[in-house]
């Protein structure tokens, strides 16, 4: 169930204090429906007791449950019907003020059904079951929980200010599976036993943005997974019955109080009984970096496994670089430092190979970079060659008389930096970036700017296509273009005329939108990130935003959108650049956002930005770090390039 859930009086009164709130439901006798579990009434007595271990006062926790006796003394009680559970969520978020943080917690079955709005790219929307939920009525599944209820419940939080922490034991998906062996029992049901025809209509897709705010969500498998519990003592299947998912992540957010949620959540996937089949959790939210129910962010740790770290060049890491290896997620005494080599796109070998206790790996020292290379300049009066030197006297660039990255070309009293082929404008007058000073900036800053920015840009699109190659066979990721003409107002832009199909070959003009669908035409699920390369060099990421899930399964599309700025000059080229890494079964989620332009690539110009090392290292085959594999990773990599007219129609 992906992205369900992105007044004082007197000036001498103290500030509120930040309040953690919970709603926690679980479901495991259905008044009418033969789908009884076992598991979630222990889970939400095991997740009650996590929380009042965390510090979180038992007035401001409400459970919802079947199994009322289980719970620890002094929290509110109620049956999870369906009204029950949306009161509960109304009260505890109108209690709720800026800077407090909303837990919702569900354990139970979950299903899905046709989807009602059009917000569904798959078309179907993901329900969670409540207590007397009843069958299809025609229109709906009478008594469901929809995402989209859940998503306007936490959007009016995030709009007030409210953190929302939402945590979900219950399948995503209840189609595609074959019976699981063993003794688990798979928390789903099935969209037949619910009465929902094969061909119940489904509304017409539209886009639907992103939730706004601060928030994270943590699954407790992927959406083409079944979410399972299991007796706590295999051989006395009677006895005490969790979650899966519930216990490792209630063990997480136990073993330790400074964690991010990314964190608590590698811990959980790291330590997750599987049982009979895998099960795999996932996460999304901006919070995922932030320290659990706290404000600020927590140190980020990588996982090791085996000794071997599992992060590599898709994470922004380098030959070279230093660690400092760790026991656990967050806090704790360092164990001993390593140099990564050996680098794949996913994983790295620790040298010298770490204490069998190291799990975890937090980078101290990134690796230094190699510089941009850059055609010679002939001596001018205007102050450019200085300009350049100045690259070259920095670390961001060098001189190179052959294979250069870029030429600059004088034009005029403005530099411009051509491809390697030195050739001026080949798209029209403009079409080769110029180096042009922003507000405040004398030609030198710009140039130390544009330089950085190229270097970062240049090497990202080198990497991709380098790490991507060619595969036989049906493409793995389709995109899809749509293309909206907009006229210019007065203010900006006017209004989008209906949309026609985009045509590489007709130009585009300012406040033009592109609307992007996104296809996974692969049996397997798939990791996507969409970037947009402007001609300054700037890599912007279009899709996904907020920390959201950005895992396509086989068949599923996501749904993402630009316009073009009003003031774009005439004939410039830019391009989206798509990038789909196949999933990997017990791996975190291939977010490659962190990979855009940074507000500053390396601080003083002489340090280093860890996450965008990747992206500064060169992949020809003469210059891989030493170490890198040659096998390539499962990516996919598509690059859609744009032509901007004038802004004179």
């Amino acid at each position: 169930m992906k992205t369900v859930l992105a007044l004082a009086l007197c000036l001498t009164a103290p500030p509120a204090i930040a309040e953690v709130r919970a709603v926690l439901v679980g479901v495991g006798d259905y008044q009418f429906l033969d789908a009884d579990l076992r598991g979630p009434g222990p889970d939400v007595a095991l997740m009650a007791g996590t929380l009042l271990d965390r510090g979180i006062a038992p007035s401001r926790i409400t459970a919802l449950t079947t199994a009322p006796g289980q719970l620890p003394p002094g929290i509110a009680m109620a049956l999870p019907t369906h009204d029950a559970i949306l009161d509960a969520m109304a009260a505890a978020g109108a209690a709720s003020g800026p800077g407090d943080t909303m837990v919702f917690y569900f354990s139970g079955h979950g299903s899905q059904t046709p989807d009602q709005d059009g917000d569904e790219p798959g078309g179907q929307d993901e329900i969670l079951l409540p207590m007397d939920v009843r069958g299809w009525t025609g229109a709906e599944v009478q008594n469901a929980l929809r995402d989209d209820d859940l998503r306007r419940w936490a959007q009016g939080l995030l709009d007030r200010g409210v953190q929302v922490v939402g945590m979900i034991d219950a399948c995503h998906s209840g189609t595609g599976f074959r019976a699981a062996p063993g003794a688990g029992t798979a928390r789903v049901v099935a969209p037949e036993a619910l009465g929902i025809p094969d061909d119940a209509p489904e509304a017409a897709p539209v886009y639907t943005p992103p939730l706004r705010g601060e928030f994270v969500f943590l699954y407790s498998s992927q959406p083409d997974q079944r979410s399972f519990e299991y007796p706590l003592d295999p051989a006395d299947p009677e006895g005490r019955w969790q979650g899966s998912f519930t216990l490792a992540l209630s063990r997480a957010l136990q073993a330790e109080a400074g964690a991010s949620w990314a964190q608590v959540l590698a811990a959980t996937r790291a330590t997750m009984q599987q049982g009979a089949v895998r099960q795999d959790p996932d996460g999304e939210g901006p919070l995922l970096q932030a320290s659990v129910f706290g404000t600020g962010p927590a140190t980020g740790r990588l996982p090791v496994t085996r000794g071997t770290l599992q992060a590599g060049l898709l994470e922004g890491l380098a030959t070279g670089t230093e660690v400092t290896l760790y026991r656990d997620p967050g806090g704790g005494e360092a164990l001993a430092q390593a140099h990564l080599t050996a680098l794949t796109a996913s994983t790295a070998r620790l040298d010298p190979a770490p204490p069998a206790t190291a799990a975890w790996a937090e980078v101290t020292l990134p690796a230094p970079l190699p510089p941009l290379r850059l055609a010679p300049l002939a001596a001018d009066a205007t102050g450019w060659a200085a300009a350049l030197q100045a690259s070259v006297d920095e670390g961001l660039a060098v001189w190179a008389t052959d294979e250069a990255d870029l030429v600059p070309v004088l034009t005029g009293d403005t530099l411009a930096l051509a491809a390697p082929d030195g050739i001026l404008d080949p798209d029209g007058p403009g079409s080769t970036p110029r180096i042009t000073p922003q507000a405040g900036e004398d030609i030198t800053a710009a140039t130390l700017r544009i330089i950085e920015r190229a270097g970062h840009a240049l090497r990202f699109r080198d990497v991709m296509a380098g790490l991507a190659g060619r595969r036989p066979g049906k493409p793995v990721l389709t995109l899809d273009i749509e293309r909206r003409p907009v006229p210019p107002a007065a203010d900006g832009c006017g209004k989008a005329a209906q949309g026609q199909a985009f045509d590489a070959a007709d130009p585009l003009n300012p406040c033009d939108q592109l609307w992007l669908t996104l296809t996974n035409r692969s049996g397997q699920d798939q990791d996507v990130t969409v970037f947009y390369l402007a001609q300054d060099f700037t890599i912007t990421a279009l899709w996904p935003a907020n920390d959201i899930s950005n895992r396509l399964a086989p068949g599923e599309s996501a749904r993402t959108g630009l316009q073009i700025a009003p003031d774009t000059p005439a004939n410039v080229i830019e391009d989206i650049l798509v990038v789909a890494v196949e999933a990997v079964p017990g791996n975190a989620r291939a977010d490659l956002v962190r990979l855009a332009t940074p507000d500053r690539l390396r601080g003083s110009f002489a340090g280093l930005h860890p996450e965008t090392d990747m992206i500064e290292r060169l992949l020809d085959p003469d210059r891989l770090p030493r170490g890198f594999s040659a096998a390539r990773p499962p990516l996919a990599y598509l690059r859609q390039t744009l032509h901007i007219t004038s802004p004179s129609r």
